[in-house]
């Protein structure tokens, strides 16, 4: 037996309701009648038992565990397109509440109800073939009404308020701004169908916008539809950008080279989509990096933009983060790739150098974000207080002192392009060239070289991992990219390079805890934070070029 046989028959019969329902709010909007009226109102419960029959069945097949993923996600669509189409049922009732007497729609009656309820009929009656069939494009053209609602709306809103302006029957006007609001909640609701069944189609969440978007940069990368390629989500940003992997594995005319066999993941390009000030940036500042340091950043393979929205595909680069190579392959290739690391850095500093002195303020960067800090973690929040009589100061009068003291002390004697945001995660090796690449670049900038250093040594002892000769080695992997490093300070005559590491890694520490709710892990952190700002201030001035950082102290544990 079709196991869609119940919900089928009961999804037809709600798709035949809802759509009576409708058609009776068009003939009630046209030629008002109490016995339509009443007719709409009394309906409610019985569009309820049927959506609540097809959640019942959908649940009680999928809670078997005994069909394949694809069919799982089928029936969880149907649940919510029946929710969806409960809602819009309700909006038919709620449209005829809101209306007190026949005269007001007479008054103020607009063929544009006509033409909105006729558009949400004829929509309705696409929902099934596009489920069952799995028709994307038919998916596609039922949300599309939902902009063309909107449009209508904002229209139909500009007269009304000038209407309003007048005084003139301003409670009769208001009715109808609300009836329109109503009608254009319903082409919301067939958006959310739309979403649903396209989302199922692709197994996938996604908007119709972020397909749009993907679809036409897949079509320019590789001239096929989506359907041609596999997607998978990778992560959503806490920015909001959404980030899918894209790869060529259905698409049989592409050859696999060396490279593609090195790809980890194997995807072949990203995709991210989100708001359209971060993603451009993201690609001025990739577009930066090709002219600064030719072969470190990714190409880019598509950029969109839409409204407050954008989208850009990325190519994907072959090898293994440095994360992933920290924590699951060899020593040998751990070797390798911090070798590789510190080199590419090297030649960036030297390539990009300039006498500008910059002071990084890294005391304000964290004082920026100590709210979000506080936020997840309040017991950090501390007054004043004393040991044994020592007068100890709250965490936000140290970072008071200290921003002073970086400002006059701790100013960085020249510049380089930096990463800005030097994870772990944002560092790949490729190990078959023997190279470094560099992605999540929206952070680069003119900056102080510290800002890197500290950020990816925290990086390090940030990951939470318990293994003792697995946390060794990340612990060692941080302790000997400080040497390398500060080597490097040596020779380019960086005096106040303890000072300005201190600094960095304590903004780091501290901010890094935002993001960690392990309380063991993220106190540890916080108290390394105000042990090295504390040790910088307690530095006299003319012994500065003697501070030595506690680093061994810093990086157990």
């Amino acid at each position: 037996m079709n196991i869609f046989s119940e919900v089928n028959e009961n999804l037809r019969f709600l798709i035949s309701e809802v759509t009576l329902q409708v058609s009776n709010l068009q003939l009630y909007l046209k030629n008002p009648s109490d016995i339509v009226a009443k007719h709409i109102l009394d309906r409610s419960g019985y569009f309820y038992n049927l959506k609540i029959r097809i959640q019942n069945t959908c649940n009680h097949i999928i809670a078997n565990d005994k069909e394949p993923p694809h069919i799982n996600r089928k029936l969880k669509a149907l649940d919510s397109i029946a929710t969806n189409l409960a809602e819009i049922a309700d909006l038919c009732g709620n449209c005829v509440s809101n209306i007190e007497s026949a005269n007001q729609i007479k008054q103020f009656y607009s063929k544009k109800y006509d033409e909105m309820l006729e558009e949400v009929k004829n929509q309705i009656s696409k929902i099934e073939v596009s489920i069952y069939d799995d028709n994307t494009q038919i998916a596609l053209k039922i949300g599309q009404i939902n902009s063309k609602f909107r449009k209508i709306n904002q229209k139909q809103q500009k007269q009304y308020i000038k209407k309003l302006s007048q005084k003139k029957s301003v409670k009769k006007l208001i009715t109808f701004i609300n009836v329109m609001n109503t009608l254009t909640q319903m082409g919301k609701a067939l958006l959310d169908i739309s979403e649903i069944i396209i989302s199922s189609n692709l197994g996938k969440s996604v908007s119709t916008q972020r397909y749009n978007s993907l679809n036409n940069s897949i079509q320019k990368w590789w001239g096929v539809p989506m359907d041609q390629v596999s997607i998978e989500t990778v992560a959503e940003t806490r920015s909001g950008s959404g980030i899918s992997g894209i790869s060529a594995d259905k698409n049989k005319d592409k050859q696999k080279t060396k490279k593609d066999v090195n790809k980890a993941d194997g995807y072949d390009a990203i995709f991210k989509e989100g708001e359209r000030k971060k993603l451009k940036e993201e690609k001025d500042k990739v577009e930066s990096w090709h002219e600064i340091y030719p072969g470190l950043a990714p190409k880019i393979i598509d950029y969109q933009k839409q409204g407050k929205s954008a989208s850009i595909l990325i190519e994907h680069l072959p090898g293994y983060t440095y994360e992933k190579i920290l924590l699951t392959q060899s020593n040998t290739l751990l070797k390798q790739s911090r070798k590789q690391l510190f080199k590419t850095l090297k030649n960036i500093w030297k390539e990009t150098y300039t006498k500008k002195r910059i002071c990084a303020g890294y005391i304000q960067q964290l004082n920026k974000r100590l709210d979000a800090v506080y936020s997840i973690h309040p017991e950090f929040m501390q007054l004043n207080s004393s040991i044994c009589g020592y007068p100890v100061a709250n965490f936000k009068t140290l970072m008071t002192k200290a921003v002073v003291f970086e400002e006059k002390h701790a100013r960085a004697a020249f510049s380089v392009y930096i990463h800005g945001d030097l994870n772990v995660d944002n560092i790949i090796y490729d190990s078959l060239e023997k190279k470094i690449n560099l992605i999540d670049l929206h952070r680069s900038q003119y900056m102080d070289y510290i800002q890197d250093i500290s950020v990816f040594m925290v990086s390090n002892y940030r990951l939470q991992v318990l293994d003792r000769p697995l946390r060794r080695r990340i612990l060692e992997t941080a302790l000997m990219f400080y040497y390398c490093t500060q080597k490097y300070a040596h020779k380019m005559n960086d005096k106040n390079f303890e000072i300005r590491l201190a600094l960095g890694l304590a903004r780091s520490f501290a901010t890094s805890t935002r993001f960690i709710l392990d309380k063991t892990l993220a106190q540890s952190m916080f108290i390394r934070s105000r042990y090295l700002i504390e040790s910088v201030l307690q530095t006299p001035v003319n012994q500065l070029s003697n501070y030595q950082l506690p680093i061994k102290d810093i990086f157990t544990g």
